[in-house]
């Protein structure tokens, strides 16, 4: 399956749009994005993520909180690269902070080796705030879905 490609080609590692670090770091690679959405991945590996010790040893699978919060992060930075990539203030530390997660399907399993390819389609638009219809695929399989609210937080942060 061919997965849309937004306008601008990022290709940028997800520790540099976020400030999420491992082990709680599920974006890989943020690949396109525009005014309409975004794309990126997420390779679950038994090396990268701790749970598969525990969440259902013997046959792990990905948390379904995992996979909604690696579809967040991809909306995130989508946002986050759109603003700081478009010549917004470098002065300020542009983030972003989950909203509303709405609608949440678990389609298929997510297992270790697993690629997670993030689709997010912006479907409401305001001065800070996105809404997004947020699918993730195995392959071409959707594996989960749902809608979620990121609102851009732009305020200089304390050091």
């Amino acid at each position: 399956m061919m997965h849309p490609k937004f306008k601008k080609e990022y290709n940028l590692p997800g520790r540099e749009l976020l400030p999420h670090r491992e082990p709680f770091l599920f974006l890989d690679r943020l690949v396109s994005a525009d005014e309409t959405g975004c794309l990126g991945e997420y390779t679950f590996t038994a090396e990268k993520n701790d749970f598969f010790k525990g969440h259902f040893p013997g046959a792990p699978v990905v948390p379904g909180v995992v996979l909604v919060e690696s579809m967040c992060q991809c909306a995130g930075a989508g946002i986050v690269a759109q603003n700081v990539m478009g010549g917004m203030d470098r002065d300020r530390k542009n983030r972003f902070v989950l909203a509303a997660v709405t609608s949440a399907r678990f389609r298929r399993p997510v297992v270790p080796g697993d690629t997670f390819t993030i689709v997010a389609k912006n479907v409401k638009a305001r001065s800070r705030i996105r809404t997004f219809a947020v699918k993730g695929y195995v392959g071409d399989e959707i594996a989960a879905e749902c809608e979620i609210t990121c609102l851009l937080d732009t305020r200089p942060v304390a050091c």
